[in-house]
Parts: C-alpha cells; sequence; structure tokens
C-alpha cells in the first residue's frame, strides 16, 4: 500500500489506526517536531512505549544540535503562528519521559529513509517505510510541495523483518548512542519562560540576519569619494553610521530607504551624510520637507554662523511640500515655473509620512502625483530616501503608498540587483532602522 500524505493517503492517519494500548512504537526519522507529536498526541499518550530513533542531516558533536526541527519546519509555519509553542513542548516533554526512549544514530550517513513501526503485545504490526518524517508534514497535516512515497506493510513476515532489523540497530552501540536527557533538555528551552530582552534580540537576529555581512564600509562607500573626511561623517555616532552605511547599500541596491528611527535619534544628520556622499559623486540632490523644517535644512546649504557643516559646502535643493502643488513663483531662490523637475538624481523626503495617501485620477495634480510623475518617473533614474519616525499611522497602505516611489508604483518591480525579489520583498528590505 503505498501512502503519499496526497490522493494516496496520509501516513498519520494510518499509524494512528494501530497507537492504542499494548502497542510499541520504534521510529526512525531525520527530524522530529513537536507539531508531528501534537497531531497524533492522544494516540501516542495510550501506548505503552516509544523508541524514537534520530537520523540528524548532518554530523554534530552536540546532541542538542541534532534536533533542530523540534519547533518544526518551514511547512509548519501555521502552527508556529498558533503561539502554542510552549504548552505542546510541556505535553511532548511529559510523554518523552515517561513513556519513549531516545537514541541518535552516530553516522548520518548510515540511514537515508524513515520507520514507523507499531507493533502489539500480540505480535501484529504495520510499518510504514519511505520518506516521511515524524513531522506534521511527514504526517500528511501540514501543506507541503514536498513529494512522498511511502509503503505500507501489514503482512506479518514483512513487519517482522522490520523489526528484526530495527532490533538490531537499536542494540547496537557503534550505530547509535543515547539521546533522551539532550532531548529533553531541548524540549525544556522550548517550554521555557524567556526573557523579554532575549526575544527582541532574537527578532532582530531574524530581521537582520541576512544583511549582516553586507553592512561592510568598503564594499558600501566608494573610499576614492572622500567621504570619511566630511565633517558630517565624523560628527555621526557609531549607531548613525551604521544606519548611513545601511541606507547607502538600500539605495544602490534597491534604489530607495526609509530611514525610521524614532525622534531625536538624528535622522536629518543620518540623511545630510547620505547626501553628501552623493554629491561627492556629482548627484543632484532635492529635499522635500515640510514648510516649518525648512530652515533646518536651507541652514546646511548657506554661508551662516549656525552651519557646523559648512566646510562640507553642501549645494543640495531644498522645497517645501506644498511647492509640489505650485506652478509657478518661487520657493526660496528656485523658480517653479522653470525648475527641471526630472533632473534629480536623489530625493530626500522629509515627514515622508505625510506622502501615505496616494492621489487619484478624480483629484488632478497634487503633491504625491507630481512627486511620482514629474520628479521621480521623469528624467534621470531618481533614487528616493526618506525620513519618518512613523511611516505607518493606521493602516499598511500608509508604508505601501510611500515604499510606491522607490518602485515607481509598480507593485511587482524586481530590482536590478537581485532579479525575482517581490514589492513584499522590497518592503522588507527597505527599511532602515
Amino acid at each position: 500500500m503505498i501512502l503519499d500524505n496526497k490522493k494516496h493517503g496520509k501516513v498519520g492517519d494510518e499509524l494512528r489506526k494501530h497507537l492504542q494500548a499494548g502497542v510499541t512504537l520504534s521510529a526512525i526519522s531525520s527530524e522530529f517536531s513537536i507539531y508531528g507529536f501534537d497531531a497524533l498526541k492522544s494516540e501516542l499518550k495510550a501506548i505503552d512505549h516509544a523508541r524514537l530513533m534520530l537520523c540528524p542531516l548532518q554530523t554534530n558533536e552536540s546532541k542538542e544540535l541534532a534536533f533542530e526541527s523540534l519547533a518544526g519546519d518551514d511547512s509548519e509555519v501555521r502552527y508556529r503562528n498558533q503561539l502554542r509553542q510552549r504548552q505542546i513542548a510541556k505535553e511532548c516533554q511529559r510523554w518523552i519521559k515517561d513513556k519513549t526512549s531516545v537514541r541518535v544514530v552516530n553516522d548520518p550517513k548510515s540511514l537515508s529513509q524513515s520507520l514507523l513501526l507499531a507493533t502489539d503485545n500480540n505480535g501484529h504490526a504495520v510499518g510504514i517505510q519511505g520518506s516521511s518524517t515524524f513531522t506534521s508534514t511527514g504526517l500528511g497535516y501540514s501543506e507541503s510541495k514536498r513529494l512522498h512515497m511511502n509503503m505500507c506493510a501489514r503482512d506479518a513476515e514483512n513487519t517482522a523483518a522490520m523489526l528484526q532489523w530495527f532490533d538490531a540497530l537499536w542494540n547496537d552501540d557503534h550505530a547509535a548512542s543515547d539521546a533522551k536527557a539532550a532531548f529533553l533538555k531541548r524540549l525544556e528551552l522550548l517550554s521555557s519562560d524567556q526573557s523579554p530582552e532575549f526575544i527582541y534580540f532574537l527578532t532582530l537576529y531574524h530581521l537582520f540576519r541576512d544583511v549582516l555581512d553586507d553592512l561592510d564600509e568598503e564594499s558600501i562607500i566608494r573610499s576614492k569619494t572622500g567621504f570619511k573626511d566630511t565633517i558630517v561623517w565624523n560628527k555621526l555616532y557609531k549607531f548613525q553610521r551604521d544606519g548611513v552605511l545601511g541606507a547607502i547599500d538600500k539605495l544602490e541596491k534597491y534604489n530607495g530607504c526609509i530611514i525610521a528611527d524614532s525622534v531625536g535619534l538624528g535622522k536629518t544628520f543620518e540623511a545630510l551624510a547620505v547626501i553628501k556622499y552623493y554629491e561627492l559623486r556629482n548627484d543632484r540632490v532635492l529635499v522635500l520637507c515640510p514648510k516649518k523644517l525648512r530652515d533646518n535644512w536651507t541652514v546646511y546649504t548657506i554661508n551662516d554662523k549656525r552651519n557646523l557643516l559648512s566646510s562640507d559646502r553642501f549645494n543640495y535643493d531644498v522645497l517645501n511640500h506644498t511647492d509640489l502643488t505650485r506652478t509657478q513663483g518661487r520657493s526660496g531662490e528656485i523658480n517653479l515655473e522653470t525648475l527641471n523637475w526630472g533632473n534629480y538624481d536623489l530625493i530626500v523626503i522629509d515627514e515622508s509620512h505625510n506622502f501615505r495617501n496616494a492621489s487619484s485620477a478624480k483629484e488632478g495634480l497634487t503633491r504625491y502625483s507630481r512627486l511620482m510623475d514629474q520628479i521621480i518617473r521623469s528624467g534621470v533614474k531618481t533614487k528616493v530616501l526618506m525620513l519618518s519616525a512613523t511611516p505607518v499611522n493606521n493602516r499598511m497602505n500608509d508604508l505601501k503608498n510611500q515604499v510606491a516611489f522607490i518602485t515607481e508604483g509598480v507593485d511587482s518591480v524586481t530590482q536590478p540587483r537581485d532579479p525575482g525579489r517581490s514589492f513584499g520583498e522590497s518592503v522588507r528590505l527597505s527599511f532602515c532602522c
């Protein structure tokens, strides 16, 4: 009988029929997850005993590291999202402690397939041998693209041969070693309370682990520009320099970035450092800011005692957000009627959350449509740096409408350096906090 967890039956359903009082379960699997246990826990608690032999995918000196799948595989995300890990791990821990022996195969290459063998006191047995592991995915209870092939045997001759083979392997101390203590220790970690500090740092690690190695000054900054000799770079704190490196890296890779630091952490100075880097590359820069913040930006472009960065000789243009709806008149020294809107290499949008609402065709010329159509989409290729402590106000569309400036309004855009990267991935990778 074939079991493929799809049209030809599920491994878990077949095994469930034979797990009851008086039964011993003998299992070999490269993976064991608490969600696989949870799927059959009522039946597993009823059996007399279980012998679990794990065959990790790679050799590890520490047995604890052989149980990487305990918290669930990639296809068990929906179970993890139910936030029942602690409860299930505690139940599994009690079951392992009371009814299960655990061994680990010393040479992972010595076994390549799984075995689930349920034998009762009368010698009746069912054996399932094939590719399915002891996880909810392997048992057929999680949606997966994996192609499983398992053979189910009920005849005495084949099941007796399976049991004899398993017993020989189980009792061979050269082939396998006891791992119950290490297994219980790993379950204890899953079922114990974790400190808020640990959860915070673990979250940060999973968010940024793929880009940590990329934040290398030499690989991001073109040293010949003299950027590290500028006043603004040398006034930054270490955490601000990391933010600047991250922003430049994302501007180069994805054409845009949102610096979403909290109020008071120096987003303006970080942006000024980014601006100076691109000015040193001879790029033309425009800063868009609320009218009340205009002086905060223009002061760094003029010969004024208040300008702490006068030696850096900033040369960017500054416009108010409201100037985007004007077609004539002047904004400072800029003539809006003759301004070449499409000739900016970098746009810096201060308080970018003011652009959280995209305009519709019925509204005509709006700040959003002017910025998108006449500056970002027109003329030269434009990079977009946005600054906001609150990029999301009430809904995720607030963020989507801002990130649309990076993708030029195309939801399915792929990035030049990362072919195939979706809009959603662009959103995730465009933050620098």
